[in-house]
């Protein structure tokens, strides 16, 4: 997403042209806008803040805090949404906005989520950019206060640039008076000028020989002349005038048409003739001009500096302790408005006010700063943390006239502080000790060789809470479990929050076994009842895993370890399920890590083969594709079920070398089958969400030679449990190469029909659960059925997995089925075997199959 202006094209080429006339882009850094930048990131808090000026390429940052780069692209500057505008421009949350989407200044860890510009306009109305404030966290919203603080900053920049053009011109000026002197003239009575020296040459532009002879007119402008020539006159008649004998302001002309103010002295004297001459001595007064506009400017900056500090600024009397200044933010700070402040003291003003007075007593006693802290009631009662700086400086009457204080409010910092502190033991939702406090625990009662048990608590089904009604429901849950977890503890436990859905206990004393039982159960009931949010109610369930030091562990890592592997094992027994350690759960973890050693060295040795089984057309009986099935035949310990190797795969991280290697082999040995023969391979949902699958399905590809619409990659419901956006966005990158997309062992898992409305799969295979069922179940043949109808409507194929009789198939075939896959048909075969059986065209391996595609056809 770009930013642009609403700018007409003659308006922005007015404001260019005023932006270029003032000739800043590009030059060097100056103190005076830096310290306005400051104040800007000072008033709303922001971690970054600059002057940025935008041509017609380019926003330039003339002042910038905590930003890296001198200038950003004009399509992506925040500060071209306030060209065609008076109004400070303010994005609470870029992320939130659709005009940043896209925006690379709000990508990343380091992008800008919050922004906040009041323009910069010139008295003749043209925007030349914004004083913007950025920060990387969004807000909720900005303060009134703080966008007038913004604006008004932003007016003190005008003042400056415009200041700063006229500076230069005045530096011009300055230099011509100060080689020249002044520029003299005379003229006669009738306005000719008869003297001009060098200084006139230079001041106006024209030479003397040009100038003499010349009107008055050539160093008037046209806007005065007529009101300069009736004075004329009258002065040349000997009438009374104001100009003779006196300094004067006027406006002057120069020879290029352009005026600029200048003092006059004019003097008046008879010729011999009787006429009347005058000479004048010009002064060049710009400088004068532009050093009281600086001047003012200067106690403009000032006073906004004083009356937007973040913090109260006050001045007293050194010796009466009367207070002669408070900003604003002293107002809002003690609730009391400065009329009611200035001319009193201390003991006047508060309750506590003695107190207050013997701090400045300090101040005035000691030499250099004097800081203190101290607690205010406001007058709505509400107390305030106040940290004062004090500092006596000497005024124009005398030395250390005057106590200069700035107190700050750090009510919030101290609580924060103090939450700091909290949070450094305790997790913030559940309320319960966190991880690190519960380990420090761990390990002072190891040290302490004090016996006790750890009872380790993993929720059931948190996560389908956060997916289904948000993380503020999930929080809720998180600080109810905590509640529970309170209410059942006792002088001798200890409980913590030690993840996200994870919960521990520590159970101390010599009977400690028995307390830990009797503790998980209820825990496990408790844990049970149904949870009541505002968002929904909710019943989830716990599984609990118990050891024992020093039984089962000596060490804090050995202990958590094997509480962890009861807890595993609970959960693998059911939900509600409390488990002890045991040994044999230690033999069984050791024994996963051998495999999956085993596994690894497989992988690297080409040990995983591949054996298929065919999927038959429900028409004709041939053979359409073939389902790779992986295989692992172990050294030692003979064939390894591929639930148990692949589930190790997934668990370890060795599933992506696993699928690559298994589609590797599959797209390879598919090259040698009939070129109508489609191999399908199945694809864990970690291979999706890792989110390099397509790249490595195109590579694979690439280098068998196997044609995308020969290969259908299977995927489960299981996918959709996370990211499911994501999910989509891949497997519609891989549909994109031509590949066919299948919707395995559907109707067992998290099943919706809102995943056909947003992916279109080319098979969807009915789950063999209900094909064994449906002579037997009329829900599985009511939900075949609707699968099925569900197919033909969408245009998808529809597989039944499992067919193992032929009156399963009989019945398939009836219902509608496109393909069928299972045993009855076809049991998985070696590479050569389900290429000899492709070859051979074999369209029924059954007598039962035979049977049943004739009833099909007849």
């Amino acid at each position: 997403m770009t930013f642009a202006s609403a700018l007409s094209d003659a308006s922005e080429a007015a404001r260019l042209t005023a932006l270029w006339s003032m000739a800043i882009l590009d030059t060097p850094a100056q103190r005076d806008f830096d310290e306005v930048t400051r104040l800007a990131a000072l008033a709303l808090g922001g971690e970054s803040a600059a002057v940025s000026l935008v041509d017609d390429r380019r926003a330039w940052f003339k002042s910038r805090i905590c930003m890296p780069a001198t200038e950003a692209p004009r399509e992506h500057a925040f500060c071209t949404l306030a060209l065609d505008g008076v109004e400070p421009v303010v994005i609470l949350d870029t992320h939130a906005d659709i005009r940043c989407i896209g925006n690379p200044l709000t990508l990343g860890p380091d992008g800008y989520r919050f922004y906040a510009g009041a323009p910069i306009i010139t008295r003749d109305g043209h925007c030349l950019g914004t004083l913007c404030v950025l920060d990387r966290l969004p807000r909720d919203e900005v303060p009134p206060n703080q966008l007038r603080a913004l604006a008004d900053l932003a007016g003190i920049v005008v003042g400056l640039i415009e200041a700063r053009r006229y500076r230069q011109i005045g530096e011009v000026a300055s230099q011509i008076v100060d080689v020249t002197s002044d520029a003299i003239l005379c003229v006669d009575g009738g306005g000719t000028i008869t003297f001009w020296n060098r200084a006139a040459e230079q001041m106006f532009g024209y030479s003397c020989g040009q100038a003499i002879g010349s009107t008055l007119d050539i160093i008037l402008p046209p806007a005065h002349a007529d009101a300069h020539h009736g004075g004329f006159r009258r002065a040349s008649a000997g009438g009374r005038t104001t100009l003779v004998g006196k300094s004067v302001e006027l406006t002057a002309k120069r020879s290029d048409g352009s005026e600029f103010p200048i003092e006059l002295s004019l003097a008046r004297w008879r010729s011999t003739e009787g006429a009347y001459n005058f000479a004048g001595i010009i002064r060049d007064a710009s400088a004068r001009k532009m050093l009281e506009r600086e001047r003012q400017q200067a106690k403009a900056f000032l006073d906004t500096v004083v009356d937007h500090l973040p913090a109260m600024l006050f001045v007293k009397d050194a010796d009466t302790r009367q207070y002669l200044l408070v900003n604003r933010a002293g107002e809002e700070l003690t609730g009391w408005s400065r009329d009611h402040i200035v001319g009193k003291t201390d003991p006047e003003l508060f309750a506590h006010g003695a107190t207050y007075e013997r701090r400045d007593d300090a101040a005035v006693a000691g030499e250099g700063l004097y800081v203190s802290e101290s607690e205010f009631v406001r007058p709505d009662k509400a107390p305030v943390t106040l940290r004062t700086k004090r500092l006596v400086v000497d005024g124009p009457s005398r030395q250390r006239e005057y106590i200069v204080g700035m107190s700050e409010d750090v009510t919030e910092t101290r609580k924060a502080q103090a939450e700091v502190q909290r949070l450094a033991h305790y997790d913030s939702l559940s309320g319960l000790r966190n991880r690190a406090s519960f380990v420090d625990e761990l390990d002072r009662l190891i040290a302490a060789e004090a016996p006790f048990a750890l009872v380790s608590i993993d929720l059931d089904r948190f996560k389908a809470v956060n997916d289904q009604f948000g993380h503020l429901a999930g929080d809720a849950v998180l600080a109810q479990i905590g509640d529970r977890l309170r209410a059942v503890a006792t002088a001798t436990t200890i409980q913590a929050r030690v993840g996200g859905d994870e919960f521990a206990v520590i159970v101390a004393g010599a009977a400690a076994v028995e307390q830990a039982r009797q503790l998980a159960a209820t825990i496990a009931i408790r844990l049970a009842s149904p949870i009541v949010t505002p968002w929904a109610t909710v019943q989830l369930g716990s599984s609990v895993g118990i050891a024992l030091f020093p039984e089962d562990a000596t060490t804090t890592e050995e202990l958590r370890q094997h509480a962890d592997l009861a807890l595993y094992r609970a959960k693998q027994e059911g939900r509600g399920i409390v488990c002890f350690f045991s040994a044999d759960m230690d033999r069984a973890a050791r024994d996963r890590r051998e495999l999956e050693r085993d596994l690894s060295v497989a992988l690297d040795q080409h040990d995983i083969t591949l054996a298929y089984q065919p999927v038959f057309s429900a028409d004709t009986g041939q053979i359409t594709s073939a389902e790779a099935l992986a295989r692992w035949h172990h050294p030692v310990r003979g064939p390894i079920p591929p639930d148990l190797f692949i589930s190790i795969a997934e668990e370890s991280g060795l599933i992506r070398q696993l699928g690559a290697r298994i589609l590797c082999l599959a797209c390879e040995e598919a090259m040698t089958w009939p070129h109508h023969i489609k191999v399908a391979v199945n694809i864990s949902p970690m291979q999706i969400h890792a989110g390099d699958l397509c790249q490595v399905v195109r590579h694979i590809l690439g280098s068998t030679g196997l044609a995308p619409d020969r290969l259908q990659l299977e995927v489960t419901e299981g996918l959709f449990l996370r990211d499911v956006d994501h999910t989509f966005r891949e497997l519609a990158q891989l549909r994109a190469l031509g590949i066919q997309v299948l919707m395995d062992d559907f109707g067992v898992g998290y099943s919706s029909l809102s995943y056909f409305e947003r992916f279109r799969f080319d098979k969807v295979k009915i789950d063999q659960s209900f094909v064994r069922q449906m002579l037997s179940s009329q829900a599985s043949s009511a939900i075949i059925q609707a699968v099925v109808g569900l197919g033909r409507k969408l245009g998808m194929g529809v597989v039944a997995e499992g067919v193992e009789t032929a009156e399963q198939m009989s019945a398939l075939i009836e219902a509608g089925c496109t393909h069928l896959q299972g045993y009855l048909l076809s049991k998985p075969l070696r590479s050569e075997e389900i290429k000899a059986c492709i070859v051979n065209d074999d369209r029924i391996l059954a007598v039962a199959s035979t049977d049943g595609l004739q009833a099909k056809a007849a």
